[in-house]
């Protein structure tokens, strides 16, 4: 009886990285916002990398993010309440200033983001089978990641000054952060994938932002617009849904310093903000489905672009 031994198991030769990026890269099995939750641990790297990358070599680290908005409250006080005496007839007028500045803070910097998501990520883009929409919405949460520590400050300076949170004023705050969010988002989405074939719509978008500092009410009250132009003018300027982001913040945290915040809010906030903020926030949520359909149509195309 003759015993037979087994034959030993074939080896496996590993691919090197050099055969790895030969390969054809096959597009991901599923696309969509949907994906790119269900593969958040990607999502999760690469919000982490851009974050340390912005403070690597420095030696505060991430430490910038709450120096620098402190910095800029400080000055915007100096300047306009002290100096220019702006807030003159408006109580904490640097809250009111710097209520606004957070909230067009998120939105340019989810916009200016995700409108050069995919040309900044191309080699991973060209080697890594992802949903791409992954990229604007990085860009959306590390957005978000910065505007925290301006929030800290915000919260901090209105304790001081005697603020105290109402149902209300979060449920205004939380509504504009969603709008802001949202049409940040849909705006990404479509000038990134608009911005890999013709790279004009990144120079657009800094345009676009740098307008939207001035037209919304951060710098001057929204009765001014009511009081300079009339209520025809003031009714086609609330179309505009950073303005009404802007007032809804406001609303949340500005009005609540004030020494009578009911007076406040009927002398300075429109009516009918939280219905019109509802209205633009489900508007802007048809704008991210719409804008994640055209970005679906065009990313096959990105990669040859890239």
């Amino acid at each position: 009886m003759t015993s037979t031994t087994p034959s030993p198991a074939p080896v496996r030769r590993r691919s090197t990285p050099e055969e790895l990026e030969a390969l054809p890269l096959q597009p991901p099995a599923a696309t969509g916002l949907a994906e790119v939750v269900r593969r958040r641990y990607l999502l999760q790297m690469l919000v982490r990398n851009d974050i340390q990358s912005r403070y690597q070599g420095t030696v505060l680290g991430w430490l910038w993010s709450y120096l620098q908005p402190a910095i800029r409250f400080c000055l915007f006080y100096f300047l306009f309440q002290v100096m220019v005496g702006r807030g003159a007839g408006m109580e904490n007028f640097a809250v009111h200033l710097f209520s606004g500045m957070v909230v067009v803070h998120f939105f340019t910097e989810t916009f200016n983001g995700g409108t050069q998501s995919l040309v900044q990520n191309r080699s991973l883009i060209t080697k890594l089978a992802v949903p791409r929409e992954m990229f604007p919405v990085a860009r959306m949460l590390v957005a978000l990641w910065h505007t925290v520590p301006m929030m800290v400050i915000l919260v901090f300076v209105c304790l001081l000054l005697g603020w105290v949170p109402d149902v209300d004023g979060m449920a205004a705050a939380a509504l504009g952060f969603s709008l802001t969010a949202l049409l940040g988002l849909a705006l990404g989405l479509v000038f990134s994938v608009a911005n890999v074939f013709m790279r004009d719509f990144g120079k657009v978008a800094q345009t676009l932002t740098q307008f939207v500092t001035f037209s919304v009410p951060m710098m001057y009250p929204f009765t001014l617009v009511a009081s300079r132009f009339g209520e025809t003018v003031s009714s086609y300027y609330l179309y505009n849904p950073m303005a009404e982001a802007v007032l809804l913040i406001q609303r949340g945290f500005w009005t609540g310093t004030t020494s009578d915040p009911a007076y406040t809010q009927a002398i300075h906030l429109p009516t009918h903000l939280y219905t019109r903020g509802l209205i633009m926030t489900l508007i802007a949520l048809v704008g991210v489905v719409l804008a994640q359909r055209l970005f679906s149509r065009l990313e096959a195309r990105v990669p040859e672009r890239l």
